[in-house]
């Protein structure tokens, strides 16, 4: 699961990365094969509801070679303090049995008057794992997000350690 965790924070640094400028992000599908080769494509589509539809559908059926594979898109998440913009993750480890993962990261979006924030990700579901560590996910989701060098540095310069 620590993989899946890590994958999944890097591509979430990319995609936090690409809204601190206050565009909607094109979701991303990052894939890793059986030899360690990665790969991401943006899922561009003439209407983003189907391009979230096909990447879905892509990281629930997996492709031939792929061990892991991570989706993120822009969405809104629903919270006690209301509709808050987010980055939606989906994570999932096929082999050797299926694992999956599911995270939010909110995000106060540009252009606002308080300006880019970036708030404590936030576990949704973890699935294929009968007690999962939290603590050591989250290790592994950072360690991710830090590995993407140019993101990271937006993401830590835009942090609010606080939850919403």
């Amino acid at each position: 699961m620590h993989e899946i965790a890590g994958m999944a924070g890097f591509l979430s640094a990319h995609g936090v990365w690409s809204v601190s400028e206050g565009e909607t992000l094109v979701p991303m599908l990052g894939h890793e094969d059986a030899d360690g080769r990665q790969g991401m494509e943006r899922l561009v589509h003439d209407d983003l509801g189907d391009a979230v539809k096909a990447g879905q559908a892509a990281l629930e059926a997996g492709r031939p070679g792929w061990v892991r594979a991570v989706l993120v898109v822009d969405a809104y998440l629903h919270l006690e303090v209301g509709r808050v913009d987010a980055l939606i993750v989906g994570a999932v480890e096929y082999v050797p049995g299926r694992r999956s993962l599911k995270m939010a990261i909110p995000y106060r979006p540009q252009p606002s008057s308080e300006g880019f924030a970036v708030y404590r990700p936030k576990f949704i579901d973890v699935t294929g794992v009968d007690d999962p560590d939290y603590a050591a996910l989250a290790d592994a989701f950072f360690a991710g997000v830090d590995s993407h060098e140019q993101a990271a540095a937006t993401w830590n310069a835009h942090l609010i350690d606080e939850s919403v």
